[in-house]
């Protein structure tokens, strides 16, 4: 690319680090920031250092209260530990939330790319295609395909991805859209380089702040529809944890042991809300008008 094309293109890394000090000076963004990695991390580990494993039976402490006994916060109707299972749920609800962004954001990200560069008919028929998924309310559609396919945990990934990209193809879009007439697209265009270099190397670098910004919110509108899927008994079955499956399991002891909706209630709306702090975060962080201040 020659020295026109690179002056006239925009310089994301330049602005990379008031960037990063205006994410860091957003407290809530922070916070979630800490929220997020200390639950990847308790996860991760908390399952190879505790006692007990999330599928081992205390017959004897069933429905123990939390920080009663051995068992820190208690156990389940047939007394497997609440924690173990707390933290290994949590590695298949944050695995899905992380697996169903990544493949919904790499459909939405090549629908939108295509739609926005070449508008026309192919951008038509892509966007119409976009509008006709949204019509249908997701909850309803994942209902319905959830109901039809035999549930695991790579079937709702993609279930999940499948329902969610149409809001990020619709962003990228009109990002796309709005970079295609700019100068340093049209110089590129002019000294001959392809469409999938100017798709690649010049647009999509350049429309990357919604993008990063879309896919933090998908984590956790992931994390959350599965944990409804699985709520209504169409996700994840046991014996396999999520926290959505648990909170399936609480329905019934919501009186006589109302922990064990507590719990896993209180890290989801953990996990969704630290993603969303991160989101509103980068979206303060990355927007343009946010320089001057």
């Amino acid at each position: 690319m020659s020295a026109t094309v690179a002056a006239a293109a925009p310089a994301p890394r330049r602005r990379t680090r008031p960037a990063l000090a205006r994410f860091r000076r957003h407290r809530l963004a922070m916070f979630g920031s800490a929220v997020i990695l200390l639950l990847i991390v308790l996860c991760a580990a908390g399952p190879y250092v505790l006692p007990f494993d999330d599928l081992f039976i205390d017959i004897r402490h069933r429905f123990a209260p939390p920080f009663s006994g051995v068992h820190v916060l208690g156990t389940d109707q047939l007394g497997r530990d609440m924690l173990a299972r707390l933290l290994m749920a949590g590695r298949i609800s944050l695995a899905v939330g992380f697996s169903a962004m990544a493949i919904s954001m790499l459909i939405g990200v090549c629908v939108g790319l295509l739609a926005g560069y070449y508008r026309g008919i192919i951008g038509a028929v892509l966007m119409r295609l976009v509008d006709a998924m949204l019509c249908f309310p997701s909850i309803f559609l994942l209902l319905a395909v959830s109901a039809l396919i035999s549930p695991s945990v790579g079937s709702i990934i993609v279930l999940i991805a499948v329902t969610s990209w149409m809001e990020v193809a619709r962003i990228v879009e009109a990002q796309i859209r709005s970079l295609r007439e700019r100068d340093f697209a049209v110089a590129a265009e002019a000294l001959g380089a392809s469409d999938a270099r100017v798709m690649l190397r010049e647009l999509l670098p350049n429309a990357i702040a919604p993008i990063v910004v879309a896919a933090t919110l998908n984590v956790a509108h992931a994390i959350l529809a599965e944990s409804y899927i699985s709520f209504l008994g169409y996700g994840i079955q046991p014996p396999t944890p999520s926290w959505g499956n648990m909170l399936d399991n609480a329905q019934n002891y919501l009186t006589s042991a109302p922990w064990l909706a507590i719990l896993p209630g209180t890290m989801i709306a953990l996990a969704v809300t630290s993603f969303n702090f991160i989101g509103d975060g980068l979206r303060d962080a990355l927007d343009p008008r946010a320089s001057g201040r």
